[in-house]
């Protein structure tokens, strides 16, 4: 069987959150969009932890977990470690993946003896990745850890601000027990094929969605394909890539790291203009943030367009509600992009049903026939996507017009008052 799967989500109490972002809401919202699996987000967090319990309940012992009303779950949170290691001030996030909510609570107490688990879903925490390591598989070797969005520039493994060039960098011999990475927005596996250090290492995607929005939950997804949904299918499929069917990208363009400059000033620059200007932004005159594709050439050993023997396929696809608000000029948010999401949701089982299988004829039951045929262009991956940079979303242009990103709820304007807290990705 085919399993879609969203690995890396939030809770409400996390930082930069949804309110309303709930199992219940995730249950609704992950049907809609046709994520068999979704990541609990935030488990180590005491209250989330207690809505994890009050919804949850293990299928037969197989450390998948499900609501009442059928979607899966599997237990995940993120936790930032911030730390010196050779010298220099490094900051990394990591996804981590449970077998159980014993393990959990295990995971908790050895967390507490580290600092606070209770101010914020994704809690900061003074030691290295070496040191996090050791300390998860002194609690169970099944613990999966995974460096999350790997090129972002703040907070990601290979990102411009943390100094790692590679895995044996950040992890040194505890390398052997890292398995995956994922890709974040701004970097899909083409990107990342350019690194013969990752041939190794599986390539997985997923959202780090802030909200159960549509187009923002399961944007990004990892398919595994097994026999039965478990916990153990998913750590070897994860581990050795057998099971691993594929990814779902967005546009590297719509992340908000992927080109280089300063949003303040307005400022964007390709790898190539970047390095020119020797990546000063010529508004301000200081250093410009770095983006992911510039990191990419930066460490990259093989050229554009190489793909190892080994490399599991992927499609790039933007959200069904961008290509509604492109098509008929509104917002992301507004009552017209919902009721032409809606309508399309009557004719079709789920979102994903559209984005990858429905044909033009079927389409147009339930759109017009310029929706219908931008849907089709977007599977085709035609549709432009003006790069994102320094924290500011890619654009998407249909019919030569740029779909301007609303920021709907309450998640985005908090997000904007915590920026200078902690950059999130």
């Amino acid at each position: 069987m085919r399993f879609i799967t969203d690995l890396h989500l939030h809770g409400k109490y996390a930082r930069a959150t949804s309110k309303d972002l709930t199992l219940p809401n995730l249950e609704k919202y992950g049907k809609l969009k046709g994520v068999d699996i979704l990541g609990t987000g935030d488990f180590q967090h005491p209250q989330w932890l207690g809505h994890l319990r009050e919804h949850l309940a293990e299928i037969d012992s197989t450390g998948i977990y499900q609501t009442a009303g059928g979607q899966k779950f599997v237990l995940q949170s993120e936790i930032s470690l911030v730390f010196t290691q050779g010298g220099k001030g490094r900051r990394v996030h990591l996804v981590i993946l449970a077998p159980s909510l014993e393990v959990v609570a295990q995971i908790q107490d050895a967390l507490r003896k580290k600092g606070r688990i209770d101010y914020d879903g994704r809690p900061i925490f003074g030691m290295s990745c070496v040191e996090f390591v050791d300390m998860m598989r002194s609690i169970s070797t099944d613990i999966e850890i995974i460096p999350a969005h790997a090129w972002t520039p703040w907070f990601g493994v290979f990102g411009s601000k943390s100094g790692f060039d590679s895995l044996q960098d950040c992890f040194l011999d505890r390398t052997k027990h890292i398995h995956a990475i994922e890709t974040g927005l701004s970097s899909d596996p083409a990107m990342n094929w350019r690194l013969s250090q990752l041939d190794n290492i599986q390539i997985i995607s997923s959202s780090d969605s802030h909200s159960y929005w549509p187009w923002r939950m399961g944007r990004e997804v990892t398919l595994f394909e097994f026999k039965k949904a478990t916990y153990r299918n998913l750590l070897s499929a994860i581990r050795t890539g057998d099971g691993l069917q594929s990814t779902i990208e967005v546009d590297p363009g719509y992340g908000m790291y992927h080109f280089d400059g300063h949003r303040a000033c307005g400022t964007c620059y390709s790898p190539q203009e970047a390095k020119k200007r020797n990546y000063i932004c010529e508004v301000c005159r200081k250093e410009v943030t770095i983006g992911v594709l510039s990191r990419v050439e930066q460490l990259a050993d093989r050229e554009d367009g190489f793909k190892p023997k080994s490399a599991k396929p992927f499609v790039s696809l933007l959200p069904l509600s961008e290509l509604i608000a492109g098509v008929h000029g509104s917002g992301l948010a507004t009552k017209k992009t919902w009721a032409a999401f809606h309508e399309l949701m009557k004719a079709f089982p789920n979102e994903y049903a559209i984005l990858l299988d429905a044909s033009r004829q079927e389409l147009l039951k339930a759109a017009d026939e310029k929706l219908a045929d931008v849907i089709l262009q977007n599977r085709a991956g035609k549709i432009e996507v003006k790069p994102g940079f320094d924290g500011q979303y890619g654009v998407p242009v249909i019919a030569g017009k740029e779909v301007s990103v609303e920021k709907p709820a309450k998640e985005e304007s908090k997000k904007k008052k915590s920026a200078t807290l902690d950059r999130w990705c």
